[in-house]
């Protein structure tokens, strides 16, 4: 026989508030100060498991956060959790550097193109020459006819 606690059927759950679940387009980065990641680190140290798995949740951190945070810690102290996350800027020498050595290549590409466009127009003007020379017709002749004659597209 069946109890009637169980077989009452609950009500389902109202749908949840549109705006109350809204994810945004983008998720934001979270960055921590270093004296936050120190009293966090400070403070999980003390605790014992159960405590530190509360600290975490109430915190919104992960222990990767943790690890990582102690890594820093042990390598450098508080310098080494104040580095910004990314890559490092670039120094203004080596920038000037790199830029100037990218123009350089671009006027090289340049310059070959137009020693190929001066090589190529000296050959043409050499065989437009060839062509004047040969097309002209050697003194005296008259390609087949006298010069009393019409030229025969006249005729």
């Amino acid at each position: 026989m069946t109890s009637p606690a169980t077989t009452t059927a609950t009500a389902p759950a109202s749908p949840p508030d549109p705006a109350s679940v809204e994810v945004p387009a983008r998720a934001k980065r979270r960055i921590y100060s270093a004296g936050y990641k120190a009293r966090i680190l400070a403070e999980y140290d003390h605790l014992d498991f159960a405590a530190r798995g509360a600290l975490l949740r109430r915190e919104g951190l992960y222990s990767s956060h943790i690890s990582t945070w102690r890594a820093l810690r042990d390598k450098g102290a508080l310098a080494a959790l104040t580095t910004a996350p990314g890559r490092p800027p670039a120094d203004p020498v080596e920038r000037e550097n790199a830029r100037l050595q990218r123009e350089n290549e671009r006027l090289h590409k340049e310059l070959a193109t137009a020693r190929r466009v001066i090589e190529v127009q000296g050959k043409l003007s050499a065989l437009l020459e060839q062509l004047a020379t040969s097309s002209a017709a050697p003194t005296g002749e008259t390609s087949g006819r006298t010069e009393s004659e019409p030229p025969r597209w006249t005729r």
